[in-house]
């Protein structure tokens, strides 16, 4: 029991006991001189007489004292102990417990009997800890929930302080904008991309409105949005920025501004010549036969537009899901014979040697009957087309998996490696003068693709130049 008195109380104790009894000591044997003094002078007794009764009086004064001092000190140290348990000690524990929340260790509560006072601050303490504790485990769940979506957010988060110092940063904005451990400060990420931007314009000077940011990194092109946060006391704190990939859109945008001028390219082409040739047959006679020439060429442009037309009208009902799919059962291995019979006059034209090899477990195939006939149409013109004269061309119509296949081989003239990944693009030609030439307008295999997507199947392309191109197609033919 006695190791929890604090040794400072029991010296402080001692020492205003010395104090104490010292001075009353003094006092004591001073007025002991004042009285024998007065005796002898009073009652004229001998000086012996009054120097034993004074003497006597000192002993029994010395007696009281040493009483007097250890009844103290047994007071002292009971006061002592009291003051230790039930206000000392209790303090200690809080102070003990103070240091401990100050070191992160949330899990403190008081124990023991509490007693009035104390034990009401105690159960003060104990009620601020535990709030404290569910105040802190809140944060720090919020904590890793912000640190676990910055993680794996798609969009670049930077945040910088009034210092322009980084203090956040997650891997995508790492990524997009190249960071590395060198890169710590505001102007070391941005003023490498040479951007016109500095944290007192984004802070002071943008009347807090976001300001935008378009850049090119590398292959990838960024949208960095900037924007100023403030403190609890509405002042500046900062600035955040916000790092966006719009590589796609860009991409989209561009293929759009392509599209569009492409269009107008290949339909002022045939509309040009026609009127061409009609202004040329209306300013003066001519031969029937340089009339009938002049028509023809009028006729073949206009059904070219026309094809151009038809082709962008069935592009935009497929982007616009407007073009709904009648979805069927039938044998895949029938309809493309009768496609095959179908090109019969341009087949013979050019003298080529078609065959077709139809296995005969192929199972019906499962789609919209008259968008696969037109997609086949489009590969077989294709083939013939690119394909010099007498040239070979192989189909086969097999299955594999769940899917029914489509291939198509020909020797024709083929299509180089760089342009593989682009046919697919609308109005991308490999050669655009012989395309123009043969009545091509750029679309087929676009709308090909957009065909087999809706139908939930896939075309790839291989080609060697001077070699010729197989043509693979897959068709679903499960429900």
């Amino acid at each position: 029991m006695f190791k929890n008195i604090p040794i400072k109380i029991v010296l402080v104790f001692f020492l205003i006991g010395i104090i104490i009894i010292g001075g009353f000591c003094g006092f004591f044997l001073n007025s002991l001189n004042i009285i024998s003094q007065k005796i002898q002078v009073e009652q004229n007794l001998d000086i012996g007489q009054v120097t034993d009764m004074i003497n006597q009086l000192e002993n029994n004064t010395k007696v009281a004292v040493i009483i007097f001092s250890i009844a103290y000190i047994i007071v002292g140290i009971i006061i002592a102990v009291i003051l230790s348990k039930f206000v000392i000690y209790p303090v200690n524990k809080l102070i003990q417990s103070a240091e401990k929340i100050k070191e992160e260790d949330k899990n403190i509560v008081t124990k023991g009997k509490k007693k009035k006072d104390v034990g009401n601050l105690e159960n003060v303490f104990d009620m601020m800890t535990t709030e404290l504790t569910e105040k802190l485990s809140e944060v720090s769940t919020q904590k890793n929930q912000i640190e676990t979506i910055l993680l794996h957010m798609t969009d670049g988060i930077i945040a910088f302080n009034m210092k322009g110092e980084i203090i956040l940063i997650n891997p995508a904005a790492k990524n997009f904008l190249s960071i590395g451990p060198e890169d710590i400060m505001f102007d070391d990420i941005f003023k490498k991309f040479k951007l016109d931007i500095n944290m007192e314009k984004i802070i002071y000077l943008e009347s807090w409105t976001s300001t935008e940011q378009r850049l090119k990194v590398e292959d990838k092109y960024v949208k960095v949005l900037f924007a100023p946060f403030k403190d609890e006391s509405d002042r500046p704190n900062g600035v955040i920025a916000v790092i966006q990939d719009i590589t796609e859109h860009v991409k989209l945008d561009n293929m759009q501004k392509e599209f569009v001028a492409d269009v107008s390219h290949e339909l002022k082409t045939p509309i040009t010549s026609i009127m061409g040739y009609a202004d040329t047959l209306l300013e003066g006679e001519y031969e029937k036969e340089t009339q009938d020439k002049f028509l023809n060429v009028i006729a073949s442009e206009a059904r070219r537009m026309a094809r151009l037309v038809t082709d962008l009208l069935t592009l935009s009902r497929y982007d616009s899901n407007k073009k709904g799919t009648q979805k069927e059962s039938f044998d895949l291995g029938d309809l493309v014979k009768r496609c095959q019979e179908k090109l019969g006059i341009e087949i013979q034209k050019k003298n080529h040697n078609v065959s077709c090899f139809v296995t005969a477990d192929v199972p019906p195939v499962y789609a919209d009957k008259y968008d696969i006939e037109r997609v086949v149409l489009n590969i077989l013109t294709n083939s013939i087309k690119y394909t010099p004269e007498g040239g070979e061309i192989k189909i086969y119509v097999g299955f594999v998996y769940n899917d029914a296949y489509i291939k198509v081989f020909d020797n024709g003239i083929g299509i180089p490696e760089e342009d593989l990944n682009r046919i697919f693009e609308r109005f991308y030609r490999v050669d655009k003068a012989r395309t123009r030439e043969m009545g091509g307008t750029g679309l087929g295999l676009s709308i090909a693709k957009e065909i087999l997507d809706k139908n939930g199947g896939s075309i790839d392309i291989k080609s060697v130049v001077g070699q010729g191109t197989e043509v693979v197609v897959r068709i679903p033919t499960k429900v």
